[in-house]
């Protein structure tokens, strides 16, 4: 099985990736880490979050095999190249750029960014291992099922405002995943209350 396999894998296991972004970086971890705690071990750390590659590389030595962590916001090849030096295992972009066809040469599975029918061609056609729909709030779930009729094979991932009810309506749509940033993380990587982020969690395991 190869890598972009086994991310597609647990994709389809966990359903539910979070996205961790905010101003402090030791926030940022401790939000990762609490994550993972709470089952949700499938996490992107963002590029603008502040020293973002270092807490990939703390995360992975603290948790070993108990999260699967990924680099998100990925914009440029010299980004992909940093990530997988940090040890994310996949990286994740927020639109079609050269970084999806440097992860891919790096032998890194991309969750890549698109929107339109054209940039979900254009994502394949780099190397992508699955579609990131971004912003999914933009046509919701009735825009997924449009964009599943011409790409029945395509594994898309919404991402962008999705709620814990929005979640199950995307993956009865279709969705082999969904990503989930602020309704699930918060505040909790800029600093704010663990306890919350653990209810919060809870809640999405469990409407999922």
């Amino acid at each position: 099985m190869t890598e972009g396999e086994r991310f597609l894998e647990t994709l389809a296991e966990r359903r539910l990736l979070a996205i961790v972004r905010g101003a402090d970086p030791e926030a940022a971890l401790r939000a990762v880490t609490t994550l993972a705690e709470e089952g949700v071990d499938l996490v992107e750390v963002s590029l603008v979050t502040p020293d973002a590659l270092s807490v990939i590389a703390r995360a992975r030595r603290e948790l070993g095999d108990a999260a699967l962590l990924g680099a998100g916001t990925v914009l440029t090849a010299d980004d992909a190249r940093r990530a997988a030096d940090a040890g994310a295992a996949y990286l994740v972009t927020p639109a079609v750029s050269e970084a999806v066809a440097a992860g891919h040469a790096l032998g890194l599975p991309v969750l890549a960014g698109a929107l339109t029918p054209t940039e979900v061609v254009a994502a394949l056609a780099a190397g992508a291992t699955a579609v990131k729909l971004f912003p999914a709030s933009l046509g919701g779930v009735p825009y997924l099922r449009a964009l599943r009729d011409p790409f029945p094979a395509v594994p898309f991932v919404p991402v962008g405002g999705v709620s814990a009810e929005d979640a199950v309506a995307y993956l009865r749509a279709g969705a082999v995943a969904v990503g989930v940033g602020s309704p699930l993380v918060g505040d909790a990587a800029a600093g704010g209350n663990l306890e919350a982020l653990r209810s919060r969690a809870a809640a999405f395991r469990e409407a999922l």
